[in-house]
């Protein structure tokens, strides 16, 4: 990249902690300039100051403090990064949460609350980001924040893998139907990831607007560090690839309990006779 070259811009929501967070400091190594979005304005500027470390120079910085439920924070964030760098280059729709809970257990507030931050409010920020891009005759990368069980679902896990799946199938839609316009659209799919994601399912509703990923009682064979999911991202990036995995095993797993479906019964099933009924 030359020094007049403008850097490439990402646009990162739920960035103040965990893979976001992650994915930020990454992509500002690799010479991306960012704008980040989270409820909390203090960790946001955190996050900028580990960017400018870890990239070795000044990264310029857009933070936007904002609630990813609330309708016009799509406008609201990317009039900011147009304002600030008259252009987004990435968009990377990350803010979400978990809630471990059966779904006989969950009101209708509950429900809606999850895929009002997981679901409707990926899409409605790449679904903007892809017709500003459109009027503008630009091309890009929009990335949604899925999960593994996107493809399976697990007890008391059911909300939060039905709104990891509808993400995963928009993203495949819109990868289709924008491909010839020159935009990508990746739908990423972490396993367990040791972040802030319990203390969050504990409380049973967000602190914050970050995407987090956990199920209870794996293997540490399947927990990462968001840094790890974070270099997967970052490689992917103007690639097209429709799915970004960082687990291999768990990717073939996912495959196999698709075409078996009984597998995963069985395993289920001896898994809750050795635990505690659920409530």
């Amino acid at each position: 990249m030359s020094a007049s070259e403008p850097r490439p811009v990402a646009v990162i929501t739920g960035a103040s902690a965990g893979i976001g967070a992650a994915t930020a400091v990454e992509l500002a190594r690799r010479g991306h300039d960012l704008v980040i979005s989270a409820r909390r304005r203090d960790r946001l500027a955190e996050v900028a100051a580990r960017a400018t470390e870890a990239a070795g120079r000044p990264v310029r910085t857009e933070i936007v403090p904002l609630d990813v439920t609330v309708r016009s924070h799509s406008a609201e964030l990317l009039d900011a990064a147009e304002r600030a760098f008259g252009r987004f280059d990435v968009v990377y729709a990350n803010a979400g949460y978990g809630m471990e809970r059966p779904m006989h257990a969950l009101d209708d507030a509950e429900l809606r609350h999850m895929f009002e931050t997981n679901f409707f409010s990926s899409v409605e920020l790449c679904n903007e980001a892809a017709r500003r891009m459109i009027a503008a005759g630009r091309t890009g990368h929009l990335i949604m924040c899925s999960s593994c069980v996107a493809k399976f679902t697990l007890p008391d896990y059911g909300a939060y893998s039905a709104s990891k799946a509808a993400q995963a199938h928009v993203a495949r839609a819109m990868a289709y139907e924008l491909r010839p316009r020159g935009i990508m659209v990746s739908s990423v799919h972490p396993v367990t990831t040791s972040t802030e994601f319990f203390d969050v399912v504990r409380d049973g509703m967000p602190a914050d607007a970050e995407q987090q990923y956990a199920i209870h009682g794996l293997n540490r064979l399947f927990v990462q560090r968001p840094e790890k999911v974070a270099r997967a991202i970052a490689r992917s990036v103007g690639k097209p690839r429709t799915e970004i995995w960082t687990s291999l095993p768990t990717r073939v797993a996912a495959g196999v309990i698709t075409a078996f479906p009984g597998l995963l019964d069985l395993a289920v099933r001896l898994s809750r006779r050795r635990g505690a009924p659920r409530p």
